[in-house]
């Protein structure tokens, strides 16, 4: 009885992110048509993502992040975003990480959504993982972005790995848009969204969330073919971080 119960609340306590996630969309709507007609309108429609949907879902469900801060993201200033990816909650999250405007890579697939996927695919720059041309075609929108003074977020496992695996393997996406320009990457490390809400229905719960924000890893004088080697780095980081908070 008690297990049905908790399963009762764990359906209302979902049903209440996905209120969350909408209400502020439909409230804000006017606003966020209009700031997504042009990407110089972008810092302001990241302002409302930021302050007026990423929050309130945040603190409404419960959760309360909490920052560690190894280095300080200097305002004005172009970065490549990095952080493991476990949750839905880590667009949010990561949305408060960062004060400066950037812009998600993110899967194509999402743009079907309703609601939310009509503003994700006029702000976000769409991958079709299985496209060549697709993937070339980030590159040349995240050129376009940078020039504009936007920084880049992926996470850099290309998706949400199984519940078994701790960190994936990185792909080298990432990496070779941050040494092509020349910006710092900022490695991540999402310590909690995993438990708070993970993709299994009927787990998560109210609590903290503990972000370590690493020292960035300079591409200065780095080529293309350091990718590999800058991925693998970035993913010691993260995975040593996670060690050391106890999660295997």
């Amino acid at each position: 009885m008690m297990t049905f119960v908790k399963n009762i609340g764990r359906v209302l306590w979902r049903a209440w992110f996905y209120l969350l996630v909408l209400i502020p969309i439909l409230i804000f709507f006017p606003l966020l048509l209009l700031f997504t007609a042009s990407e110089k309108l972008y810092p302001q429609f990241f302002w409302i993502a930021r302050n007026l949907w990423a929050r309130p879902i945040l603190f409404g469900m419960g959760f309360f992040p909490k920052f560690k801060r190894e280095a300080e993201i200097v305002k004005g200033k172009s970065y490549m975003l990095i952080a493991n990816h476990t949750s839905m909650t880590d667009i949010m999250l990561m949305l408060i990480a960062s004060k400066n405007p950037f812009v998600f890579v993110g899967k194509k697939e999402l743009s079907k959504i309703p609601i939310f996927g009509f503003f994700y695919k006029r702000t976000c720059i769409l991958v079709d993982r299985g496209s060549a041309r697709s993937r070339k075609a980030v590159y040349d929108s995240a050129q376009e972005r940078l020039s504009q003074g936007m920084s880049i977020c992926i996470f850099p496992e290309g998706g949400v790995p199984k519940e078994d695996i701790v960190l994936d393997k990185f792909k080298d996406g990432a990496f070779r848009l941050a040494i092509e320009h020349q910006i710092p990457t900022v490695p991540m490390t999402f310590a909690d969204n995993k438990k708070r809400f993970p993709y299994s229905f009927f787990l998560g719960s109210p609590g903290r969330m503990r972000v370590t924000i690493h020292p960035f890893l300079s591409t200065e004088g780095k080529v293309v073919a350091d990718k590999k080697a800058m991925s693998i780095q970035a993913r010691d980081i993260i995975l040593n971080e996670l060690t050391a908070y106890g999660i295997s």
